[in-house]
């Protein structure tokens, strides 16, 4: 059992630090505890490393199925009886599915975290899944992928269909919410192998955030999960992306859509480097918030869309997603904006920062708005101290090392306007991006609806 105490020195109050104590069980299951006492509630949360990026060719939106087979029953534990158990002991509780990790976590009164460890290594031990049971969450699936993508205007725009044509690798670039044909394909076999292989302890990281004294909460994780039999973790898959030469365009008409829409996807530097931290500024420079270069000149200056969306990563935040990803703005615009005026609008900002540094008041600007995007993510999430759980899981997922997170915003403070102005020259470049411009199919007085960007559940 190797066990210490993690975190960086702090040199300066400014500086996000967040304290944790980690230790690995002997079966490889990573645990990460981070005390806060500020309210008497805890939260669990247990990352597996698998997500969309590792479905096989023909099970499209396995990933995501899987995470609501995990829900249906286990040993111990009648279907639904999970949720039920947490919900009367006024807990709150989800499960997502992303690109590279599906996490399960429920918020509880910190005396029942015991409760919920033992209920999160019952599963771990396998869920009981029957042939009814996959074909009642197959029929689920199907339906969410009905009302949220197919019979909704946008409704896989821009997560599925920009990250289609941006990506050319078919890990990243395929539909993780699965194609209907796929699912319906999905057998019992698959289940099973899908379990054995990805839901491992050495595959898996938990995380417990919240009112717990760290000894006691290390203490009864290793009593519920320890004796959870070990397996060697699979094989990391080959997501690279070759280093983007040429700009493509692409059009599709969205039948459903009353106005039409444009997404641009561009590939971002290597994560932890100091080029994706620049990028990061970067999206505060030119998207984040109502002070941002983009929305002054798309929203205020020349009123051609209502709102901006976008950022790095779509289906998260820049700490939580492995690279490849994309940075990627995104817009529904008026019907008398061509696509040519809105696109021309958004080059004309880009290229402004491509070709001189950042005046100093901007960079200094832009460096608080990073600062604070970090202590936002830290301290957000859908519940209490789920924002903390997924920077220390995703950290220790994707870099190795939990104790990455307390290094980011150094990273952020040691940036320059020249590391700035060069990231911007090369990977800002029109040459980097795909364009995805929607037609609107429907007529102009059709019901509006924006599309969710936050995509599987």
């Amino acid at each position: 059992m190797v066990e210490a105490w993690e975190g960086s020195r702090v040199e300066s109050s400014a500086r996000l630090a967040i304290s944790f104590r980690e230790q690995r069980l002997r079966n490889g299951l990573r645990v990460i505890v981070s005390p806060d006492d500020s309210a008497p509630v805890v939260t669990v949360a247990l990352y597996y490393n698998v997500g969309f990026r590792l479905e096989p060719r023909g099970r499209t939106g396995f990933a995501h199925l899987f995470e609501h087979l995990m829900f249906q029953g286990s040993e111990q534990m009648a279907k639904l009886e999970f949720i039920r158990i947490v919900q009367q002991t006024g807990g709150l509780l989800n499960g997502t599915t992303r690109p590279d990790f599906t996490n399960y976590f429920e918020t509880l009164p910190s005396h029942a975290l015991e409760l919920a460890l033992w209920m999160e290594a019952d599963r771990m031990r396998g869920p009981v899944i029957t042939q009814a049971e996959l074909d009642n969450q197959r029929d689920v699936v199907k339906n969410e992928i009905r009302v949220n993508v197919l019979n909704r205007p946008y409704g896989g725009f821009p997560w599925i269909d920009l990250g289609a044509r941006a990506y050319s690798n078919w890990a990243n670039a395929h539909n993780g919410y699965g194609d209907m044909q796929d699912l319906d394909a999905a057998t019992l076999e698959d289940v099973r192998d899908f379990f054995a292989r990805y839901y491992a302890p050495a595959n898996a990281v938990l995380v417990i955030v919240g009112d717990a004294d760290a000894r006691e909460a290390l203490a009864l994780a290793e009593r519920h999960f320890s004796e959870i039999p070990s397996q060697a973790a699979p094989a990391e898959p080959d997501i690279a992306e070759p280093r983007r030469l040429r700009e493509e365009r692409f059009r599709m008409e969205d039948p459903l859509a009353h106005l039409p829409a444009l997404a641009l996807g561009y590939h971002v530097p290597e994560r932890g480097t100091a080029d994706f931290f620049a990028l990061g500024l970067l999206d505060q420079v030119l998207l984040q918030g109502d002070d941002a270069l983009l929305r002054r000149e798309l929203v205020h200056e020349r009123g051609l869309t209502d709102e901006l969306h976008g950022g790095m990563n779509l289906l998260g935040n820049m700490f939580n997603g492995r690279t490849p990803m994309l940075w990627a703005p995104w817009l529904i615009h008026d019907r008398e904006a061509s696509v040519e005026t809105v696109l021309g609008a958004i080059d004309a900002v880009v290229e402004r920062v491509r070709e001189h540094p950042l005046p100093a008041d901007d960079f200094a600007r832009a460096k608080l708005k990073a600062r604070s995007a970090l202590y936002e993510t830290a301290a957000g999430g859908m519940f209490p101290g789920l924002g903390r759980a997924d920077l220390l899981a995703s950290a220790a997922l994707i870099d190795g090392d939990t104790g990455w997170i307390n290094g980011v915003e150094e990273r952020l403070e040691d940036l320059t306007p020249g590391v700035v102005l060069a990231t911007a020259r090369e990977y800002l470049r029109s040459s980097n991006r795909a364009v995805l411009a929607v037609e609107a199919g429907a007529g102009p007085d059709a019901s509006p609806d924006p599309p969710d960007a936050t995509g599987a559940s």
